[in-house]
């Protein structure tokens, strides 16, 4: 906006700021709705989101006023100006933070019907997930339970029916995957601007379950239909292959016949006709082996299936014959393959065949060496075994020729004579026949060795490769499934970690609920451990073992340990990281607390989790919260009001009401103390639970009055008011019951219910309360008034008088009651009286009466009204009567009746017909009859009266609420002098009134002030040098004063005994002048009647002697118990400012020590000066509470001492008063 326009139109000054706060806080409002995000598919997440929304659409619409009151202004502004200018930026403003208004509305509902829908959506989908994960977990049950089983038509006939059965119900189940699929693209596509990672994740696992799910079911199917196909083909094809092998054999028998004829070798002709029928033989069967091989295979896995039953003992009988004449039907061919090759060199052909058979059998096992070595997975290694099974079938098939030719050559060297020999081996000549002979035969036999030597070590290669297949098959098998297992749990722990939010991201409420989550996370996937190294130990069997795992399985075995690897750390790392935040951002940590103080403030912590405050701008710290420090110092505003109780009242009602205190209602507290299990009365709370409670206090009346209540600000300013009152050296902990005390004597309730509720804190199970447990109650209740300084008025912080007082009103039962507590505290005790009256304040501060005040002429009067009794239409208004102010001819002693709500018509009448009695009666009348409107408590050294002696009726309404209210000054050390000179010349003034008799004590000072101003006047008159200077100077300054104080008391009384002295003496003298005898003894004293009027008068004025002997050893013993609680007070003093100085450094700043907060909190330490009851410090027990202390100093004692001897003893005084008998 132009200055020139601020300049020429003012009132646009206000408007443009007010306009600027509304449009900042909207456009901060727009820019947090725009970047909350919410895990799409966490409905708890989404709730907690929602319920943001309509917090923040209720602050909205709380602001609404500010709004219309802006366009208000603006509207009046434009009727009010006339330039032109003026009004149209007023006009574009209005409009243009209307339309801002509008659509940070409009996108909150948006929003917040966005979160509903996607609330739906979430919903249905996890339900639809449910289901899916309830299907996939039916079909991995079912998967599961397949093994295998009998190999029989029936049994693979059951298996198929149940494969097609669960693909059945796959092609149902399909649905359900489907809805899920759907339901989460929808969230997908739709929600695409939040957190989609859970619902991404999820739905791909579910997919990919199920797809290798649909996978093993159709291999399944498919390889059942492939074996049942050849169960139902096998005997058929069992059949046909005996028909052939008997057609063969009958061949072969044919042919066999025929190689035997004689003279067949000769036919040269006939041999090459059996030759080619051998080889038509020697065909089908090679075309017959890989058949043959087959049905026995198959044979023998239905004779496992069948074992012991009928079906399997016929099966064997078939397979046997099937054996037996495949077998022979080999031989036959080879023998007749012999027979057609048996010539004139015949031994070359059979060193041929033998040859033959070496180089096969070398081929073979280099065949065999290069399947090595082992595969490195199991695929590998199955197609490995696949292909040994096919090498033992050659080599199965290879074995009848091997033996054959072997047989063969046996025969042909046993069968021909070395002449035979001799005659086939013809070369070379120059060799004799017997040596050629011999040539042949061991050669023949030398290769059949080699031939049989190879074929056995070729067998065990093959056995021995066989068997390192199978175990390397079932090792890989069992890795396999070890990392199967591993990747599935691996995955959904993954999917776990990859729903998790980024730590900063999450509420400081639920921090605690992730941190369980995580570490119950920990807990369920401990057990991966043992996989892991299961799977390690697997891989390095197979290593010991020979076998070089596939770069698949070690990529997959270094993928499984780094991804357990990596989720230890994220879990380990998510915990630190919840731990971290939680310390410093959880209700433990108080973090969020910090933002109670603004800068140059920062809020610290001591070790024992007490807050303190560092302001940087100075570099001091302190114990008291600065808004605490403004309150305090604000409340020296109230100490012109000249009451105690008014004051004192005033103060709490301003305290309260800083404390937000005034809208707690008794029944939230309650609630409150009872969700976080406060019912024992005894146990310590510390800090944490303290702002427990009080954060669950603030919390319920910040959705209340949110305009209002300032959590983290009222939660702090609470916890360092119950540190002020109830644990002033800061060790961190408090007793339940007095912060019970605490918070309900300032919550609003009625009072009457106040007192019901404290009193059931501490009477019995049965309703009884003894003295004991009363005192602890009043003891806690009277430390608020002490902590402001005002204990001495209400009676002192020794409770055991108010407590006496309590069961002689019972008749001195030793229980009293809850009704009989009720009505003692309705004549408001003398040390309780400010509660009441605190009850009072509140109801009047909207109070109006239509009324004149006669000093200061308000009217209508606000507040109290004080209506004179004694004078008609006289009224005053509670400024002028806190202060003391009267009006000419009217008299502080008058009675007056103080109302604080507008009178009736019969109140009217009835203090008109008082007014009237009151004028016939004398001044000497209302100075004989003070009335009191509290019920005084004895102490053992009474002081002033509380309120000044005026007769008041108090008449409040029943149902009054509390309020607020504040606590001392404690600016600096200056302050504190005058504050401790004040109350120790109070003291000293209130002890002379009881010493000089002619002084009564409706004649004190009634203003305490007027003390204060004289005392400090006093101390401006001395010497700069002579002004106390450190708290320790103090203490010495008040000792000094209380010592001489005491020493002029001690003077007077000596100086009263001697007149009594003297004037004995001179009684003495004229009664023996006049010639009467003595006195007679104790002893021998009779009851007798006086002779003479002067004996009379003599007996009279000895009554009135020892009367006064007792009044004045009465005073002593006073003064006595007094010193005592003045040495205690002092000696408290000096251990305060004696603590160590460097206990009071933090951060290399000046920290206000506990000490010194003590000194400052504490506040009623000095103004102890006026009790007149002993004393009762914090540090006593409970047993110490209706005991005064017992040490005193050297200086009080010796004090003491000299009081002691300035006056004869009891037993002097009794010889004393007898002489005047």
């Amino acid at each position: 906006m132009p200055s020139s326009l601020l300049l020429e139109v003012p009132a646009l000054a206000d408007f443009n700021r007010a306009w600027t706060e509304l449009t900042d806080w909207l456009s901060l409002l727009d820019q947090v709705i725009r970047s909350q995000r919410v895990m799409v598919g966490d409905l708890e997440d989404i709730n907690e989101m929602i319920i943001k929304q309509k917090a923040t659409l209720q602050d909205l619409e709380q602001r609404r006023p500010q709004l219309e009151e802006l366009i208000t202004a603006a509207q009046n502004l434009k009727n009010k100006t006339s330039n032109q200018e003026a009004r149209t930026v007023i006009t574009d403003r209005i409009e243009r933070i209307q339309s801002q208004w509008d659509e940070v509305q409009e996108h909150l509902q948006n929003r917040r019907q966005q979160l509903n829908e996607m609330l739906k959506d979430s919903t249905q989908w996890l339900e639809a997930k449910e289901e899916a994960e309830q299907v996939l977990g039916q079909a991995r049950a079912k998967l599961e339970s397949w093994k295998e089983g009998p190999y029989t038509m029936d049994a693979i006939q059951k298996k198929i029916t149940e494969t097609k059965q669960l693909a059945k119900d796959l092609r149902q189940w399909q649905i359900n995957v489907d809805v899920t699929n759907d339901l989460a693209l929808k969230l997908l596509r739709d929600y695409s601007a939040d957190d989609t990672r859970k619902v991404h994740m999820i739905t791909e696992n579910i997919n990919a379950s199920w797809a290798s799910i649909q996978k093993r079911v159709s291999e399944r199917e498919a390889a059942l239909e492939e074996t049942h196909r050849l169960l139902q083909q096998f005997p058929l094809d069992l059949e046909k292959f005996l028909a052939w092998l008997t057609e063969a054999e009958t061949t072969a028998n044919v042919l066999q016949d025929a190689t035997h004829k004689e003279r067949l070798l000769e036919d040269s002709k006939g041999v090459r006709e059996l030759m080619k029928q051998w080889q038509d033989l020697q065909g089908e069967i090679e075309a017959h082996t890989d058949i043959y091989h087959n049905l026995d295979e198959n044979g023998q896995k239905i004779l496992r299936s069948l074992e012991g039953s009928e079906d399997a003992v016929l099966l064997q009988r078939r397979l046997d014959n099937m054996n037996f004449k495949w077998s022979e039907l080999r031989k036959k061919s080879l023998n007749i393959r012999s027979h057609l090759e048996a010539s004139s060199d015949q031994w070359k052909r059979l060193h041929l065949s033998l040859q033959e058979l070496l180089v096969w059998l070398q081929l073979k096992d280099d065949e065999l060496n290069r399947q090595a070595p082992i595969g490195g997975d199991f695929p590998a290694v199955q197609k490995q075994n696949d292909v040994h099974r096919a090498f033992k079938r050659e080599l199965k098939t290879k074995e009848p020729v091997i033996m054959s030719t072997l047989e063969t050559v046996r025969v042909f060297l046993t069968e021909q004579p070395l002449e035979g020999l001799e005659k086939l081996y013809q070369e070379p000549r120059e060799l004799p026949p017997e040596e050629r002979a011999q040539n042949v035969t061991r050669l023949l036999r030398k290769q059949a060795e080699e031939v049989n030597t190879e074929w056995e070590k070729l067998n065990l290669h093959s056995a021995d490769w066989q068997r390192k297949i199978d175990e390397a098959l079932e090792r890989l098998q069992e890795l396999q499934e070890a990392t199967d297992e591993l990747d599935l749990k691996l995955r959904q722990a993954d999917v776990i970690k990859g729903s998790w939010q980024p730590v900063g991201d999450l509420l400081i409420d639920s921090l605690q609920d992730h941190l369980e989550k995580v570490k119950a996370l920990r807990g369920e996937i401990a057990p991966l451990k043992e996989n892991v190294s299961h799977v390690n130990d697997l891989a390095r069997q197979l290593t010991t073992l020979g076998i070089q795992l596939s770069p698949y399985n070690l990529s997959t075995l270094e993928d499984l340990n780094t991804r357990w690897k990596l989720l230890q750390v994220a879990v380990e790392d998510r915990i630190r990281q919840l731990h971290e935040a939680h310390r410093d951002f959880g209700p433990a940590s108080q973090h969020f607390l910090s933002t109670s103080v603004q800068g140059p403030w920062e809020r610290a912590i001591s070790p024992n989790k007490v807050p303190y405050y560092i302001n940087h701008e100075t570099q001091t710290t302190c114990w008291d919260h600065p808004k605490m420090t403004e309150l305090y110092q604000s409340l020296a505003d109230l100490n012109n009001v000249r009451f105690s109780a008014y004051r004192t009242a005033m103060k709490l009602r301003r305290l309260q009401k800083a404390l937000c205190l005034d809208l707690l209602s008794l029944s939230a507290a309650c609630d409150a103390l009872d969700q976080h299990n406060l019912k024992q009365n005894d146990q310590p709370m510390d800090i944490l639970q303290i702002i427990n409670c009080l954060t669950t206090i603030y919390d319920r009346l910040e959705q209340e009055h949110s305009n209002l209540v300032n959590v983290p600000l009222c939660v702090d300013m609470c916890l360092n008011w119950l540190l002020n009152v109830y644990d002033t050296g800061r060790t961190g902990r408090i007793r339940v019951l007095s912060f019970k005390t605490g918070i309900i004597s300032l919550c609003k309730a009625h009072l009457e219910d106040k007192y019901r509720y404290l009193f059931k804190q501490v009477a019995s199970s049965t309703g009884f309360c003894d003295q004991r447990r009363l005192g602890l109650l009043l003891h806690d209740s009277i430390q608020i008034p002490r902590q402001l300084g005002e204990v001495a008025s209400f009676g002192g912080s020794n409770i055991e008088p108010s407590v006496r007082s309590c069961f002689q009103f019972a008749n001195n039962k030793p229980e009293i009651e809850a009704a009989l507590f009720l009505d003692w505290m309705r004549l408001e005790p003398q040390s309780m009286v400010w509660l009441p009256v605190l009850h009072r304040v509140a109801a009047a501060e909207t109070a109006k009466h239509q009324a004149k005040c006669n000093i200061c002429k308000e009217c209508p009067i606000i507040g109290f009204r004080y209506r004179s009794l004694k004078h008609f239409n006289y009224d005053i208004c509670q400024s002028c009567f806190f202060s003391g102010r009267v009006a000419k001819g009217h008299k502080m002693h008058y009675p007056m009746v103080e109302y604080c709500t507008p009178t009736t018509s019969g109140e009217d009448v009835r203090d008109f017909a008082k007014v009237l009695k009151n004028k016939f009666r004398t001044k000497r009348y209302f100075a004989k009859h003070p009335r009191m409107g509290y019920l005084p408590v004895q102490t053992v050294l009474e002081g002033d009266n509380m309120e000044t002696p005026v007769t008041l009726i108090n008449f409040w309404p029943i149902d009054s609420a509390p309020a607020s209210s504040p606590q001392l000054s404690h600016d600096d050390t200056h302050s504190r002098i005058e504050h401790y000179a004040s109350r120790l010349a109070e003291m000293e003034n209130s002890n002379g009134s009881y010493l000089n008799d002619s002084i009564s004590p409706n004649e004190s000072i009634d203003d305490e002030h007027l003390l204060i101003q004289h005392y400090c006047q006093s101390l401006n008159q001395d010497s700069p040098l002579s002004q106390p200077r450190s708290p320790a100077q103090i203490l010495i300054s008040l000792e000094s004063e209380e010592r001489g104080e005491l020493e002029r008391i001690l003077a007077d009384l000596e100086e009263e005994n001697r007149n009594l002295q003297a004037e004995y003496d001179r009684l003495k003298q004229q009664h023996e002048h006049k010639g009467l005898s003595p006195l007679p003894s104790p002893p021998e004293m009779m009851p007798t009647s006086p002779q003479s009027p002067r004996d009379a008068e003599l007996i009279a004025e000895a009554k009135l002697l020892r009367q006064h002997k007792g009044r004045l050893e009465a005073r002593m013993q006073i003064l006595e118990d007094h010193n005592k609680q003045l040495e205690s007070q002092l000696h408290r003093l000096r251990q305060l400012l004696e603590q160590p100085q460097a206990e009071a450094k933090v951060n290399g700043t000046t920290v206000s020590s506990p000490s010194t907060s003590l000194q400052r909190s504490d506040s009623s330490q000095p103004m102890l000066l006026r009790v007149v009851g002993s004393q009762t410090s914090e540090s006593m027990g409970e047993e110490d509470l209706l005991s005064p202390p017992q040490d005193t100093s050297t200086g009080l004692e010796e004090v003491m001492e000299q009081l002691n001897n300035s006056f004869p003893s009891s037993r002097e005084f009794l010889k004393l008063d007898t002489t005047w008998v």
